[in-house]
């Protein structure tokens, strides 16, 4: 199940709800210091805590200008602070079909609103229609039941419907079973109250990393047990909101300490008991080492280091470290002869990271132990997490997120632009702080202040400065098989005395149509001639549309292949069409069989062989799959490896359409670049 959108506010400097749209896998917020980035993940937390420690206040939470008018009325009505869309997977959507009969569609969705009395409100709709046809189905019903089944419109009524009737022992069988799913009902929708009851269990829960939770280099025993105790007892007592009491005990270092005992499977009560020390050492040693291991699969700054426990009294220490046993964290550096050092004076990128495996490890056995939460999966909200690395290991860092995002939904911040993959610019949400309207979250980078899209430009800057060189002009380009068809179809039109590209046009392929959109929306104001050229997929691209309407990028330079397809109307939208359409089948398929020869083990696909469609690109998959053919591991095939062989070995000769739809193409383009 996973988080499609978030609507937050108000919430501390959220002065107005807005709608954050969430990536499926990682979603990365980047702006200022104090703009608020920290303050839409806190909302999110608090909207469903993994570990129950968060919970929303409206004094602590809400925007402190409107606080004294919202008091009034919070009792009466309190207001809703987060609401959250969620979507399910393939899997779980056919188990709920399946479970409870419903035909919810691929696109259902529902959203969970959370108020600041911290209730839970579910929104969603469900058809019983589906249900109701499979009731009438059942097999062993008499006639008249379903003839009485057949004008019900609801599972509720269904009780009524056949109230009067002589029913037979399986009818009476049948509809105490119906009877018991409506008393069980809560809503008046009795499947709708059923699907709601399937979700709630699978809907994910938030975990929240911070700089504060680090793990201390020490820490007193007898003072964390009795801390410990203290806010079971004010937990027990506490009203309004439950958490704060415990919190006012238990800080978010201290939690880290819990979380390793936790692990090495070890209560505060066992230091209190005579000859344990060598079993609790070894035990809490373990788990250490098992984390530096974890780390080093990542960490590739420095591997001389380690985790080492100890546990001793210190009589001569401060209170409260001199009183009963403490526990010490320290780094050891074996390239320094074993130099060690307490846990917080070494880098703060190890520290962070071994304190964030402690306590995911800690979430995931909490959520495991817990029946309720037992099928939840858990969405990550990361706090600037790679603020204290070097460059190059934030991008091991990078790898480290992206293996994580297998199993979670990864929602963190940051201002550096080693910490946004240039690649992936669409994960990017911007955050600002507006004078007016205090914090605002959005996708679109057009309208945001320099100083908060700077991270941005200096990642797209790195990674251009990295693959290409920018020219006064311009063509950008989804990929770099683009980049190929274009220079090797130029190059042979030219042989043949026919118009080409010119010379001082420089295609860039972006690496996708969101890092082209991206791309314009950051660059298409400084000066440089831009034209676009992209795959069609039979409908407008909404977000170039808008580059066109905040008057970034001219209309006409927006272009796509479809526009080349025919030439008896060059300049106008057909049918879905990639570049490689552009070319003939046979000329296509002719390069396909030389790039896959030996895969192909002597196989010669033609266009005869191939399934009907509107895209080469397609065809020629659906035919693999349906022939059984697996060119690569994922299936489908290298899109780049049959640019390549074209490039590397160009046709002297092109068929006539072809010849023509790449003539009018570059016609187009020198046109537009002058």
């Amino acid at each position: 199940m996973q988080l499609v959108a978030a609507i937050v506010g108000p919430f501390k400097s959220i002065s107005q709800p807005q709608t954050v749209p969430i990536e499926p896998s990682v979603t990365v917020f980047v702006g200022m210091n104090e703009a608020g980035k920290t303050v839409f993940l806190q909302a999110l937390e608090k909207s469903d805590d993994a570990v129950g420690l968060a919970a929303f206040d409206p004094i602590e939470d809400y925007p402190r200008k409107d606080l004294s008018a919202y008091l009034r009325e919070h009792k009466q009505k309190p207001s809703t602070v987060t609401t959250l869309t969620y979507r399910l997977s393939k899997g779980e959507l056919d188990e709920l079909n399946g479970a409870l009969h419903t035909n919810l569609p691929v696109d259902f969705e529902f959203k969970i609103a959370r108020d600041y009395d911290n209730k839970l409100n579910m929104y969603l709709a469900v058809d019983e229609k589906p249900v109701l046809a499979t009731l009438r189905e059942t097999a062993g019903l008499s006639s008249d039941t379903k003839a009485a089944l057949a004008s019900v419109v609801a599972v509720r009524s269904i009780p009524g419907a056949l109230a009067g009737l002589s029913l037979t022992e399986k009818d009476k069988a049948w509809l105490e079973v119906i009877q018991e799913r409506v008393e069980k009902a809560r809503r008046e929708s009795v499947v709708e109250s059923e699907v709601r009851d399937w979700l709630q269990p699978r809907v994910p829960k938030f975990a929240f990393f911070g700089e504060y939770a680090l793990l201390p280099s020490k820490v007193n025993l007898a003072d964390l047990a009795e801390r410990v105790q203290q806010a079971r007892g004010l937990k027990a007592q506490s009203q309004r909101p439950p958490v704060r009491a415990a919190q006012k005990q238990i800080f978010p270092q201290h939690l880290g300490v819990l979380a390793l005992l936790r692990m090495a499977d070890i209560s505060i009560d066992d230091f209190t008991k005579s000859g344990g020390y060598e079993p609790l050492k070894a035990r809490l040693e373990a788990v250490s080492i098992r984390l530096t291991d974890e780390i080093f699969e990542f960490w590739k700054q420095n591997e001389d280091l380690e985790v080492e426990v100890d546990i001793k009294t210190d009589p001569e220490d401060v209170a409260p470290f001199n009183e009963g046993p403490n526990l010490y964290l320290r780094i050891k550096n074996r390239r320094h002869r074993g130099v060690s050092t307490p846990f917080h004076q070494r880098s703060r990128g190890f520290t962070w990271f071994f304190s964030f495996l402690v306590w995911f490890d800690s979430v995931q056995h909490q959520l495991a132990a817990s029946d309720e939460s037992r099928d939840r999966s858990v969405i990550l909200l990361l706090d600037e997490p790679g603020l204290n690395l070097h460059a190059l290991a934030q991008a091991d860092f990078l790898r480290y997120i992206d293996e994580l995002s297998r199993r979670h939904q990864i929602l963190y911040t940051t201002h550096s632009p080693f910490m946004v993959n240039s690649d992936r610019l669409h994960q990017v949400r911007v955050v600002e702080d507006r004078i007016k309207t205090g914090t605002v979250v959005s996708d679109n980078v057009t309208n945001s202040d320099e100083r908060t899209i700077f991270p941005l430009q200096a990642a797209l800057g790195w990674s251009l400065a990295q693959n290409l060189f920018i020219s006064e002009r311009n063509l950008l380009v989804e990929g770099p098989s683009d980049l190929l068809f274009l220079k090797a179809m130029s190059s042979v039109l030219e042989a043949q005395g026919r118009i080409g590209l010119r010379e001082d046009v420089t295609i860039v392929p972006a690496g996708g149509l969101d890092k082209v959109i991206t791309f314009v929306a950051l660059l298409g104001a400084s000066g440089l001639k831009l034209a676009v050229l992209h795959d069609y997929q039979g409908r407008p691209e909404q977000k170039l549309e808008d580059l066109v309407r905040q008057k970034l990028v001219a209309p006409k330079a927006l272009l796509d292949a479809s526009q080349f397809r025919e030439v008896s109307s060059v300049g106008k939208r057909g049918r879905p069409t990639d570049i490689e359409d552009l070319l003939s089948p046979s000329l296509y398929l002719d390069y396909f069989n030389k790039a896959f020869e030996k895969q192909l083990d002597g196989r010669r696909i033609a266009e005869i062989d191939l399934p009907p469609g509107d895209r080469i690109l397609h065809r020629i998959e659906r035919y693999l799959a349906d022939a059984d053919i697996k060119l690569r591991p994922n299936g489908g095939f290298n899109h780049y490896s049959v640019a390549a062989a074209l490039a590397g070995a160009p046709p002297l000769l092109v068929d006539s359409e072809t010849a023509a739809r790449f003539e009018e193409l570059f016609r187009t383009i020198n046109g537009l670049l002058v």
